[in-house]
């Protein structure tokens, strides 16, 4: 696991992790976004030669943090599943597998606009699934961006990266934490994801994650 970032937003401490993850000391939960396991599988479903292997990097990064941080719950900020075709056997046996070693963790899925159409994840993974938003502590958790009348909205979907400029006409595109006054966007965890750009202003903050660490702009 890459080092941790810890910043405070909404009066509590947050560890923004290099694996496009946010780890909440007082919580012990691990907050997830966007995974969209079985993507690519579901793109092969399609007849689009793309490559394998997303699942199980995914599940190892995972496997890390749960390793190297003490988790008394799992948060799936929306999307835990791609669409109808993720369910092919090979994405499912996989995630059947990582969940027996984890199989004392309470997991809960909020549900996103994937999870609608790809379905709730098979009863015997063991994930709690509720609509958005789940209230906890001062956030509202989210995996749409809308906001919320009286908690901090802490939401995925965005999948935010930021475009850093150098010499000339060079720049790079990196995945970001983005810090709002009253909503607060996470990356997408997925390995295979695209990504929207946004910007920085007065009312936010700004933290790119390149070369396992993070990066405040």
């Amino acid at each position: 696991m890459g080092a941790p970032f810890p910043v405070r937003l909404a009066g509590e401490e947050l560890w923004l992790l290099p694996e496009k993850a946010i780890y909440w000391p007082a919580q012990q939960a691990l907050l997830i976004a966007d995974v969209h396991f079985g993507k690519a599988a579901a793109y092969r479903s399609l007849g689009q030669p793309v490559p394998r292997g997303t699942t199980s990097q995914n599940i190892a990064v995972l496997d890390g943090l749960l390793a190297a941080l003490p988790c008394r719950q799992l948060i799936f900020l929306g999307d835990f599943l791609h669409g109808p075709g993720s369910h092919a056997p090979e994405t499912l046996n996989a995630l059947a597998t990582w969940r027996e070693r984890h199989n004392e963790l309470p997991m809960t899925l909020i549900r996103g606009n994937h999870d609608k159409r790809a379905g709730d994840p098979p009863d015997s993974l063991n994930i709690r699934v509720v609509p958005e938003p789940l209230l906890l502590g001062p956030f509202a958790l989210q995996h749409e961006p809308d906001p919320h009348p009286s908690r901090h909205v802490l939401a995925g979907h965005v999948h935010p990266v930021y475009r850093l400029h150098g010499k000339g006409r060079q720049s790079l595109r990196l995945a970001c934490f983005r810090l709002g006054e009253q909503i607060s966007l996470m990356p997408a965890f997925g390995a295979f994801t695209g990504g929207y750009q946004v910007d920085r202003d007065e009312s936010c903050r700004v933290f790119v994650i390149g070369d396992g660490e993070i990066w405040p702009i």
